[in-house]
Order: C-alpha cells, then structure tokens, then sequence
C-alpha cells in the first residue's frame, strides 16, 4: 500500500509542476474511482485545482456527494452567514460506522464528560477549509479530501481511515468572503492568468476577500462568538468533539508550506501531551511532504497562546488541534520572486495531501488520540486547573454579565445564577452572580478565558526583550491579553468556594429587568450594553427621552449620569413600546412617579437633553482598516442597533456630509488631504468626529487639524531633530556600549509597537462623555505604537486617560519604556471646532468586537454627543 501512495503522490506532483496554464492543468486526483461518486468536474465544469470553485458551487458539490453515497457521507448545516449563504459540513465514515453514527456521536459526548473510551468507540478528525475568504485553495482540497475519501477503490488507506474513525469535513468556513474574493478574481480574468504579483487578479479591492461580511477575522472570534459563522461552527464542533482539529490556511506566496508543531509561545492550559502529539501528527505530515519534494517549515512562526485561533480554543477543549499554511496563487498562478511559478493545483495538491496525513496518523492511533483526549478533559473536571470558584457581580454591568455567561455556556461552559442578596468569596453581593466552577471538563478553557492574566512564559519574556536589546523584532504574533470579564467591564472574583446556583443556558432570554411606568415615566440607567440597546432601538421607534449628565436621586435610589428618562407626556400617554422593547432586550427600566428628586436635577434643568435618533455614517473603503471599520460599525448596528450608512473614502470630498449628525472614521493608513478637508467642514458646521487610532493622528495635523494634540516618538527622543543645517552634527565622545547603541538609534521614531495588551484607566467623572463609569473606570485594549499628548485646558478635554505606571497594565505584556511613556496619556479625547465636536479614541474600542465593556464610552459619542452639540 506504501508504495502504491508514494506513486500516487510523485504522480500528482508531476502533473502539478508540468504546467503553468491552470486550463491545460492535468488532474492530481488519479487512481482508482468509483464512478457512481461525483468529481468535482461533472458538478462544477472544472477538475479539482484547474479552477477557483466558487461558494455556492462548493456546496452544490458537497451536496452531490451526499446523494451519492448516503451511508458513507451525512451533509449537515450548521450555520448561515450574514449574506444568507449556508454553511455545512460534511460526516464521512464507514459503511458500519455511518450505521450507528448517532451512537458514535453521544459516546463522544460522553467521554467530553469525562468518561473513558470503550472497545467500540471511535474519534472524530475534524478538517476545516477557508476561514479567511481570499486563503482559496484549502477548500478546493476539501472537496478533493471529500472525492478521495468516498471514491477510491482498493485503497487500503482510506479504507483504514474510515473503518477506524469518522472525519468531518467543512470546505468554506467564510463563503462570503470566498464569494468576494472569487467575484473580483473573475471579473478581471482575460484568456490567460497573469502570476505578476501587480496585476489586478492579485490586487484585491477593498476590503479583500480575507474578511466575512461584517469585515470580520474569523480566525479570532472563537470565544467573543460575534458572528454567526463561530457561533456554528463552536456548535457543531461541540456536538462531535474532535480529538484533532485542522484548520487551513494559505500565507504569503513566496513562502513554503508550514505545518505543526507551533511556535512558542503555547498557552500554559496546553498540557506537554497535546505538545507531543503535535510533534507526531507533524513527523507523518512531513514524511509524505518530503516524498513529493515539497519544502516546509514548523515551529518557527503561527503560536498557540490566544485561545480565539481555530487551533488554539479547540486545543484548549482537548484536542490536539493545528494550523496549515499554504504559500497562496491568491488566483490561479502567482510568480515568485525568484522565477518560480506557483499554480493554484499545487496549494489545492499540498493541502490535500496533508489533510490525509493527518487523517490516517489518526486513524493508527485511534486509541492514543481517544484516551489522551478523555484524560484532558476528565482531568480537568478532577481539579487539574484548579478547583476553585469564578464569582460574577450582577450590581453592575448586569446586561453584560448575563451575555458573557451565555457565550461561555454557548461554549459549553457551566455558568449558574445565585440569586441575591448572597455572599461569596468573603464578600455580598446584594444583587446576586453569577458562577462558575473549574471542575468541569472545560477548567483550562476557563482558565485562559476568565483568568485576570494569562502570562506569557518568563523564558519567551526574556528571549523576546533579548531580541529588542539586540535591535531586532519581537515574535509576539498577537495580542497579549483577553480577559473577558475585564473586555466586559465586570467585577470577577476568584475563591475557593461558591454555590452553584441554576444553570444558565446559551439560547436563554435575558432576565426581566423591566419595571412598570409610574405616573410621570421611566428612566432607563445608563449602565451597559443592554441599556444602550433599549434606548437606541427607542429612539429608532420614533419615542422622546432625555438623557442628564448629572446624577439624581429620588426616594432614595440614584440615577446615574447618563441616565434617560421617557415621560408619558412627552410620548403620547403611553410608553407600552419602550417596555415591550425593554423585555425583549433584558433591559433595566425603573418607574418614576413625577419630576420632583431628593437631589440633583430636575428634568426641566439644562442637565437634560433630549435624545433623537442620530443619522450616522462613517468613511467607508480607501485606505480604512477593514478589521476597525467592520468592527465599528458591527458593533453600531448589531450590538446598539442603529443603522450606519458607509460612504467611499474617495466620495467623501463631494459627499453631502450635512445630512449626517455623526461621522466615523475609523483606524486608517492614512487620511488624504480632501477627505480630511471635508470633514474639518463638516465638524466646524455642527457635526460629530468620531475616530481612532492613526485616522485620530492625522486629524491632529495640518492646516484644518481637528485635535491639538501631536504623537508622541519614542522615549527621550527629539522629534524636530538638533541639526539646523542639516550638514553637520554635535560632537560626541562614547564612553561605553551603550552610548553607542543609544547614538545609532533613531529618536526621531516612533515607539515600540505594543503587542496587545488591556491597560487600566482614569476618567473625567465630569464630562457627559464618560457617563456610565462613574463608579469604575473602563479597561482599554492598546496596541500599536500611537502614544498622544494630552489636551490642555483651552484645548479639549482628556475624557479617559491611561493609569500611572505603577498601575497602567491589568493584563497582558507591555515593554517598560511604553508603560512609563503611556502613563497619564490620553485615551479618548474630545475638542470643540466651529458649531461641532471632534472625539478620538488612540486605539480602536471596537477591536474583535469583543469590548463590550468600552460600549458606553462609543454610545455616548454617537448617541449622546450630537444632542449635545446641537
């Protein structure tokens, strides 16, 4: 059988380096087929890796299959994407297995529960193909993997892998991104492919095809479980529990083909076990790549430490879970810098072959992988990470506290509600929590998601700030920090011990928060996410309120800053609508019974504002991060739920802006001359700025700057430079190393870029821009370089500024220049020009989405603000 698969597979690399025309490329797929099972030419009108197989195609495809073959193939849909195309993935096994595939799913779930494997038992290996929409070729290798596994005859291979486990196959994770990417690539193709990498085929519009609908990564949504794609696939890959877990990729096309082990660093919930076997799962890989003289790589880049990767949250269920990087065509051909020529057949080929590989190491080890995932999980449910209590404080930031226990329930996750008042971790909690035990099969998952910090390893540390003092790069891929309770603004506590309370579900409705009008109205709290939403959606429904930017207290009881009241006068006798819509959205609502407060403003006061529904659009295509403005306005219409109405950067200049109360620009590579003029106009003529990050720092210069403040170079340095003339410099006499090493550095630069990292802050409790955080500062996430002044006094107003240094980072890694120079900087800004308001956060609020705890501070930039302007 060896023999005959070292022929198969020189026989596809031949084939697959024979040609450069994708239209005259020879078929890898040869051998032996039945000829009742679909190719892919017969569905699609093209042979596996000739062509870029379109989404809709690639289900019609898998589709076919499933009516071909029904007891060795099960087609299920687990998710729809926002542009309402379906996503499926594929059940692939044995005739017998396919028989009692519903026993075979439940003992799997019986062994995530901590059981142990029986004689009949028998692991899942999950293949997953284009979570990034334009990385084209995996998907076409998943239809191929597909093909390959259901029609070849006398393959003692795949009769192995089927007989021993059952593979999961899902070929688009992301179909409107390879919807967008494959549209543009067609719409300029002539009669031949051109590889040269400036060619229109290679040169995406924007946004490119990476992204989902919403502009989305989907490779880090795992736990924030922001868009419907993760949501399914986080469903559905805990319906089977996988022992291992592929996701495939495609890279830079110069590159080669990487595959496990990872990089450091390994999230320190990862066991030395799932290390190992990553190092087994990549000997195979690498012994069937070396048979075809395919070049690759391992271990030096792609890490496992943020658990919001495809391989890294999966790993942290208990599977052995990896990343594979294919060097991308992106199109048909591409040609490399050295000569070479890379056709698309070869990263449909490379991937397809590694997808087997993984298939068959684990089908040889079925109980290998079957009992190293049970004693993950059961030794995780028995304490191994620890066996303590997560405390969640429903005082404050109730709304949000009950959305993060359903995405951590939705991630199979137990999460229980005690009613108050009750006491736990040595303290009371009046208004209840929320629970959550480490002995469950989830602990390290836990862990890494509920931890304050979850460290970097002291040796990656010190390697890395090696390598800066070496003047060279850091190898920190991502982000350093994601503390969900602290992204979410609440108060978590960590004990050892804590009742249990009743389990909450990730589809149950919200807990009702609604009370009953009094005779004179309702005021809704300005305190979460929740809150937002209900007065958002009230005011799209056409309802009045009036938002203070001073607190009031009546009986008794105080309303925040920010909070808004809806009277029954001023909305026609009744407010049914608003408590309707309260219920629904789990919103707190509280009576009043007239005007009269113990303390604080009046509503007839200048305190109140009243509230309309703001018009909104934000700059949309040119040079505009796609990740920040999808970000923005996901969170802006999805999450507060107004509508945003994007206008192409190169419309901007001509654009009717007036129409508008509220402009987005979000974080940019830069800010041309004309848009920046037109948006100086439109502010000077009432209108709100609401940007971020570099869009903010290009603002802040020019003849028509909207901000006073300037950017910040690194530590100690001089940004206008001491050479006058330009033809000569100071004298100076080194006395050691570091004088030289301080000579050859540029001070007129930038600072380090801060891998990221959530940092603490300080708010102006006097400003109506930081209503809501009255009691507790918001948690910000930075990263980058961008370090601002701050504002003076006659200027503007630093409405959130960074911590001190001593107590600047609450999680994550920051270099120690960046914690001294960012102290006591600015966060979000806020300056007054002409009739209108410029506000600007240095980094992004809306990262990943998963920032709910920061929604305040942007609803009350976009909502509130304009109010208050006009």
């Amino acid at each position: 059988m060896e023999n005959r698969m070292i022929r198969f597979l020189l026989a596809v690399f031949a084939a697959c380096v024979a040609t450069v025309s994708p239209a005259a490329a020879q078929s890898f797929l040869e051998g032996n087929f039945d000829d009742s099972i679909p190719t892919l030419e017969q569905v699609a009108g093209h042979r596996s890796g000739d062509q870029i197989t379109r989404p809709e195609v690639v289900v019609d495809y898998m589709e076919a299959l499933a009516e071909a073959a029904p007891e060795r193939i099960r087609l299920v849909e687990y998710a729809v994407s926002w542009e309402g195309r379906p996503l499926v993935y594929a059940i692939i096994t044995s005739e017998t297995n396919m028989a009692r595939i519903d026993a075979i799913q439940a003992d799997m779930q019986r062994i995530a529960r901590g059981g142990a494997p029986g004689a009949d038992s028998v692991p899942v290996t999950w293949l997953s193909y284009g979570v990034h929409g334009d990385e084209i070729s995996s998907s076409d290798a998943a239809l191929a993997t597909a093909y390959h596994l259901l029609a070849a005859e006398g393959d003692a291979l795949v009769d192995m892998i089927l007989a021993n486990t059952v593979v999961i196959i899902d070929p688009s994770q992301n179909p409107d991104g390879r919807a967008r990417f494959t549209n543009s690539y067609y719409q300029q193709l002539g009669i031949a492919p051109s590889g040269h990498r400036s060619t229109a085929g290679h040169d995406q519009p924007w946004p490119g095809g990476r992204f989902n609908h919403y502009l989305f990564d989907l490779n880090r949504d795992w736990f924030a479980l922001t868009q419907p794609e993760t949501r399914g696939k986080v469903a559905a890959v805990r319906d089977w529990h996988p022992v291992v877990y592929v996701d495939a990729h495609e890279m830079g096309g110069d590159s080669t083909y990487f595959f496990p082990p990872s990089a450091d660093p390994f999230n320190p919930y990862i066991t030395q076990t799932q290390r190992e076997r990553q190092g087994l799962l990549g000997r195979n890989m690498g012994t069937w790549m070396d048979r075809i003289g395919e070049p690759y790589y391992t271990r030096e880049v792609f890490d496992a430490f943020y658990p919001g990767y495809g391989d890294t949250w999966p790993t942290l269920n208990g599977a052995i879970a990896m990343t594979f990087e294919q060097s991308s065509a992106r199109g048909l051909v591409w040609e490399r810098s050295n000569g070479e020529l890379l056709t698309y057949g070869e990263g449909v080929r490379n991937h397809f072959i590694t997808s087997l590989a993984t298939a068959e190491t684990v089908a040889r080890n079925s109980d290998l992988f079957l009992n190293d995932y049970a004693s993950y999980r059961s030794s995780a449910a028995n304490g191994a990470a620890g066996s303590g209590w997560f405390v969640i404080d429903l005082a404050d930031r109730a709304w949000n506290a009950e959305s993060l226990a359903r995405r951590l329930a939705h991630q199979g996750i137990a999460v229980g509600r005690v009613t108050g008042p009750a006491n736990a971790c040595g303290r009371s909690y009046p208004e209840g929590y929320l629970s959550v035990s480490m002995r469950q099969p989830t602990a390290r998952l836990i862990r890494s998601l509920l931890d304050r910090d979850v460290e970097l390893p002291a040796d990656f540390i010190a390697e890395q700030e090696a390598r800066r003092a070496s003047d060279l790069p850091h190898e920190i891929y991502d982000t350093t920090a994601w503390s969900v309770g602290q992204m979410s603004g609440l108060d978590i506590a960590q004990c050892s011990a804590a009742a249990a309370g009743t389990m909450i579900a990730a589809d149950d409705p919200m807990p009702n928060r609604t009370a009953a009008p009094g005779a004179f109205g309702i005021a809704v709290p300005w305190t979460d996410s929740g809150q937002v939403r209900l007065v958002a959606e009230a005011l799209r429904a056409g309802l009045k309120g009036r938002s203070t930017d001073t607190a009031f207290a009546v009986n008794g009881e105080v309303f925040p800053r920010g909070t808004v009241v809806f009277t029954l006068s001023e909305n026609g006798g009744s407010l049914d609508a608003l408590t309707t819509l309260a219920r629904e959205i789990g919103a707190e609502t509280r009576p009043l019974a007239s005007s009269w407060v113990d303390d604080g403003p009046n509503l007839g006061s200048d305190s109140f504002v009243l509230l309309t529904e703001p018009r909104v659009a934000m700059v949309w295509d040119g040079r505009i991060s796609p990740l920040s403005a999808g970000a923005t306005r996901y969170v802006i219409e999805q999450r507060f739920g107004l509508p945003v109405a994007p206008i192409r950067a190169d419309n901007v200049a001509r654009a009717d802006l007036s129409d508008f109360d509220v402009l987005l620009v979000a974080d940019s590579f830069g800010i041309g001359s004309g848009e920046r003029s037109a948006i100086a106009r439109f502010v000077q003529q009432g209108g709100v700025l609401v940007t971020y990050g570099n869009s903010l720092a290009s603002f802040a210069s020019g003849d028509d700057a909207l901000f006073s403040t300037r950017r910040e170079t690194v530590l100690g340095g001089d940004p206008d430079g001491d050479d006058e003339d330009g033809d000569s410099a100071a004298g100076t006499a080194f006395e050691n190393e570091d004088d030289y090493r301080e000579a050859i550095l540029d001070n007129t630069r930038r600072p380090d870029t801060l891998p990221g990292a959530l940092l603490n802050t300080v708010v102006d409790g006097e400003n109506f821009l930081a209503a809501g955080y009255d009691d507790t500062a918001p948690t910000v996430f930075a990263n980058g370089s961008l370090i601002l002044t701050p504002l003076t006094l006659s200027d503007g107003v630093n409405v959130v500024r960074y911590a001190g240094p001593d107590d600047l980072v609450a999680a994550g890694y920051v270099w120690d220049e960046n914690r001294r120079q960012m102290a006591y900087k600015p966060y979000m800004i806020a300056e007054r020009n002409g009739r209108g308001l410029a506000i600007g956060f240095a980094h992004d609020p809306t990262v990943r989405g998963y920032l709910d705890g920061l929604d305040l501070l942007l609803a009350n930039s976009v909502i509130v603000a304009p109010s208050r302007v006009r």
